[in-house]
C-alpha cells in the first residue's frame, strides 16, 4: 500500500523522453531541452567542440552533428569541451541542488524553511523549489521529512525508546512524529521497534517454476514476496523480519495471490492486482513507481531509471532501491539491467532474473505474433527449463 504522497509534476520529465534515436536527440538539441542534459552530448564537426543539449551557443547544421553517450566518448572522438556550457562538469542547476542537499544534510534535526535554504544557496525560493523537485524528485520539505524518517528508523533499530528516538530524529513533538512516521516506517514507531509485535502477518509458500515463493501479508496488503530454493529458509527469513509479530501459516487466505503469481510465471498474465503494504522513503517510492511503469517484456538501465525519477546522478541510489525491494514481481526490479544490457545483481538470484526476462520477452513476442497471425503459434520453452539454462 503506497503511503508516500507523490509530488506534483513540474512540466515534462525524463519519463516522457527517452532520446533513444538520433532524431529524438536532434529534436532535444533544437529545443535546447534542459531535461536532456546528461542523457547524451553532441559534437559539432566543423568546430571540434561538444556540448550539452541545452547549450545556448549557435546551433549547428544537422549534418555536422554527432551524438555521444558521455563526455569521455566525445573526447575520445577528438572533440573538446564547450567553454560556454562546460559539458564535463555539473550543470549549474545540479550544483545549486547539491549545495541545498549539503545544507540539509549537515544536521537532520534542523528544520530549514524554503526561504532560509534559498538564502543559503543564493537563489530565489520559487526557483529553488522548482529545481529541487526536478532534480531530486521531491520538495525540500519532503527531503527533510525523509531525513528525519531515516534517523527515526536508525534510532529505533538501535534499541532507543520511542521518546528518545523521536527527539534524536528531530521531531518537535510526539504528535508531529506520529503524524508523519507511518509514511516512513509502514507502521507505528512502537510496532517498528518491536519488530511487528501486535501485528498479524499471514503467509504461505508454494512451489513454482522459479523455486519456492513465499507471500506474506498484513490486513492492509502484501508486505513480502520472495523466492528461494527452500521454503523453510524463506519462512525463517520472514520470522527474522517480523520476530515479534503473530505469524500465521494461512495458504487458503493467500491462495488468490499465489494463483496470480503462478499465472504470471506461466505467461498467461502480464500484470498484478496485489494490494501492497510496504514502507519507503519518498525517493525509493519514486524508483519503485518507475519500475512498475516498465512495460512487460522490456528492460531499462539503472541510469534510465535515475533519469526517469529526475535524479540522473543517483544511479547508486536507484540500485539500492532495487536491492531493497521487498516484493518480487509486484515491483519488477528484475527489469533493470546495466547500461550495456548486462545483468546486475538480483535479490533472489541472477538465474531467476535471467529466466524471468527471457520468459517475458518470449511471451511478449508470442502475443505480438498472435496478433499479426492468429493461426500460428510458436512452441515455448518452460520457465523451469529457462531457469536451468540460466543457472
Amino acid at each position: 500500500m503506497n503511503r508516500t504522497a507523490e509530488p506534483a509534476n513540474i512540466g515534462p520529465t525524463a519519463d516522457t523522453a527517452s532520446w533513444n534515436s538520433d532524431d529524438e536527440r536532434w529534436e532535444a538539441v533544437t529545443r535546447r531541452d534542459p531535461l536532456a542534459d546528461g542523457a547524451f552530448f553532441y559534437g559539432v564537426k566543423t568546430t571540434g567542440v561538444f556540448c550539452r543539449p541545452s547549450c545556448a551557443s549557435r546551433q549547428p547544421r544537422r549534418e555536422n552533428v554527432a551524438f555521444f553517450a558521455d563526455p569521455g566518448a566525445a573526447r575520445a572522438a577528438g572533440f573538446r569541451d564547450c567553454k560556454r556550457c562546460q559539458p564535463g562538469g555539473l550543470p549549474r542547476e545540479l550544483e545549486i541542488v547539491n549545495r541545498a542537499c549539503a545544507a540539509l544534510d549537515v544536521d537532520p534535526q534542523q528544520r530549514l524553511t524554503l526561504a532560509q535554504l534559498s538564502d543559503a544557496v543564493h537563489v530565489s525560493p520559487f526557483h529553488l523549489q522548482r529545481l529541487f523537485k526536478r532534480v531530486v524528485g521531491v520538495s525540500p520539505r519532503q527531503y527533510q521529512a525523509a531525513q528525519r524518517g531515516a534517523a527515526l528508523r536508525d534510532a529505533l533499530k538501535s534499541g532507543a525508546d520511542v521518546t528518545r528516538a523521536t527527539l534524536d530524529a528531530g521531531f518537535n513533538s510526539p504528535s508531529r512524529m506520529y503524524d508523519s512516521a507511518s509514511a516512513e516506517l509502514g507502521m507505528a514507531p512502537s510496532e517498528y521497534r518491536r519488530k511487528g509485535a501486535g501485528l498479524t502477518v499471514r503467509y504461505a509458500s508454494a512451489p513454482t517454476s522459479l523455486g519456492f515463493v513465499l507471500v506474506a501479508a498484513t490486513d492492509k496488503g502484501i508486505c513480502k514476496l520472495g523466492f528461494g530454493d527452500d521454503a523453510a529458509f524463506l519462512v525463517d527469513e520472514l520470522r527474522g523480519e517480523f520476530a515479534n509479530a503473530d505469524l500465521l501459516d494461512d495458504p487458503e487466505r493467500l491462495a488468490p495471490f499465489i494463483a496470480q503469481i503462478d499465472a504470471y510465471l506461466r505467461g498467461t498474465r502480464q500484470d498484478f492486482d496485489l494490494p501492497l503494504d510496504i514502507a519507503a522513503t519518498a525517493f525509493r517510492q519514486r524508483v519503485w513507481d518507475a519500475l512498475r511503469r516498465i512495460p512487460y517484456g522490456q528492460t531499462r538501465s539503472y541510469t534510465e531509471i535515475a533519469e526517469a525519477v529526475g535524479a540522473p546522478r543517483a544511479v547508486r541510489a536507484v540500485a539500492s532501491a532495487c536491492a531493497t525491494n521487498p516484493v518480487a514481481l509486484a515491483i519488477p526490479c528484475h527489469r533493470v539491467v546495466q547500461k550495456g544490457g548486462a545483468l546486475a545483481g538480483y535479490r533472489w538470484g541472477l538465474p531467476r532474473k535471467a529466466a524471468l526476462l527471457d520468459n517475458e520477452a518470449q511471451n511478449a513476442r508470442n502475443v505480438s505474433a498472435d496478433e499479426t497471425n492468429p493461426s500460428q503459434t510458436a512452441p515455448t520453452e518452460t520457465l523451469a527449463t529457462k531457469l536451468d539454462h540460466a543457472a
